[in-house]
C-alpha cells in the first residue's frame, strides 16, 4: 500500500507536507509552466504589502558558498492587486480540494499597515495567512517587529483579533529568543508558526571596497542555514503545541525528513527551487519510496521522533 503523506496543518487538509516558500515562487506563474504545482501540499504567496513597494536598488542577489543572499526589499504589487488578479491565478493552479493549499504572506512596517492589510483579505478566499514579522518596524526605530518577544506578542495580538483565516507566524532567526517568541504567538492566538525566515548577512567586494548590497546587509539562506534552522524548529516543535512548518536549507527528502523528524508538521522549500524549479517533486518522490522501503504507512510515524 502506498504511504499516506496527507496531514491537517493549523486545521487546513495538506495533501503531503511539502510547501513552496514565500518570495521563491512569485505566485505560482512560472513554475505552472515547468510542472504540476498542484501535486504539492501547498503554495506560498510573494510577501505582500498594503501598497505596492518596488523594491531595493542595486545588486539584489548574491550566490554564496553553500546558499544565496538577497536584498530585493519585498518588491511587490500590493494587497488589492494581489486580491484582484494573483489570487484568482493561483487558484487554476489546482481544484481547492485536491489542489495546493494556498498561503498568503503578509509584511508590514507599521501595525497600522498589517491590521490594513489583514482587513482587505479577510474576504478573499485562501487558506492560510502566513504573517511576516520579520519586517523593520519603522515606528520603532527600524527594528524587526520578530526580534523582541513583547513587540512580536503585540502584532499578533492585534492581528489575531481581526483576521479570519488560519494565522501562521513566520519567526525571525534574528529572535532575541525564539521558543519565547514562539509561546507568544502561541497564547495571543497563532494557530501556526514557520520557521525560519532568512539570517541577516553580509557580503563584501573587495574590488570596488564596499558592501555587495545597498543596504549593507542581506538575507541567508540556502544550505548553509540549515543546520541552525533545524536546531531552532527542534526547540519550538518541543516548546509548542500549535503545529511549526520548518524551513532552512532543505534540498533533498533526506532534509525533509531531518525537519519531520525534529517536529515540524510540515515544511517549505525555497532557495533550492531556483536550483531547480522542479526539485519538490524529487523531494516528494524520494520521500515516498525511502517510507516504503522503511515500512512506514503514515507520515505521522515519523513527526517529531527526535
Amino acid at each position: 500500500m502506498k504511504p499516506s503523506l496527507d496531514i491537517t496543518f493549523a486545521g487546513v487538509p495538506l495533501k503531503n507536507p511539502l510547501v513552496l516558500a514565500s518570495g521563491t515562487c512569485g505566485f505560482g506563474r512560472e513554475f505552472s509552466e515547468l510542472f504540476d504545482v498542484g501535486r504539492l501540499g501547498g503554495i506560498c504567496s510573494k510577501g505582500l504589502t498594503l501598497n505596492p513597494k518596488p523594491g531595493n536598488e542595486g545588486i539584489r542577489i548574491w550566490e554564496t558558498a553553500a546558499g544565496v543572499m538577497n536584498s530585493v526589499g519585498l518588491e511587490n504589487p500590493g494587497v488589492p492587486a494581489f486580491i484582484e488578479t494573483e489570487l484568482p491565478f493561483m487558484h487554476t493552479l489546482g481544484p481547492r480540494t485536491k489542489g495546493p493549499a494556498l498561503i498568503v504572506n503578509l509584511g508590514g512596517h507599521t501595525i497600522d499597515d498589517y491590521l490594513a492589510g489583514v482587513e482587505l483579505l479577510n474576504d478573499a478566499d485562501f487558506d492560510i495567512l502566513e504573517l511576516n514579522i520579520s519586517c523593520p518596524n519603522v515606528k520603532a526605530g527600524g527594528m524587526a517587529f520578530g526580534v523582541k518577544t513583547e513587540t512580536a506578542r503585540d502584532v499578533v495580538r492585534r492581528v489575531r483579533r481581526i483576521c479570519k483565516h488560519p494565522l501562521m507566524v513566520k519567526l525571525s532567526p534574528n529572535a532575541e529568543d525564539i521558543s519565547a517568541l514562539a509561546r507568544a504567538c502561541e497564547e495571543e492566538g497563532a494557530d501556526a508558526v514557520s520557521l525560519t525566515n532568512t539570517f541577516l548577512a553580509m557580503a563584501i567586494d573587495i574590488q570596488k571596497r564596499r558592501p555587495v548590497f545597498e543596504n549593507t546587509y542581506a538575507g541567508l539562506s540556502g544550505p548553509a542555514i540549515k543546520p541552525i534552522a533545524l536546531r531552532m524548529v527542534h526547540q519550538c516543535a518541543r516548546a509548542l503545541k500549535i503545529p511549526v512548518m520548518g524551513a532552512g536549507g532543505i534540498t533533498s527528502w533526506q532534509d525533509a525528513v531531518e525537519y519531520l523528524m525534529a517536529g515540524a508538521a510540515a515544511v517549505q522549500i525555497g532557495t533550492a527551487n531556483f536550483i531547480k524549479p522542479e526539485i519538490a517533486l524529487d523531494i516528494l518522490a524520494g520521500l515516498e519510496s525511502w517510507m516504503e522501503s522503511q515500512g512506514i504507512g503514515d507520515i505521522a510515524e515519523i513527526r517529531g521522533i527526535v
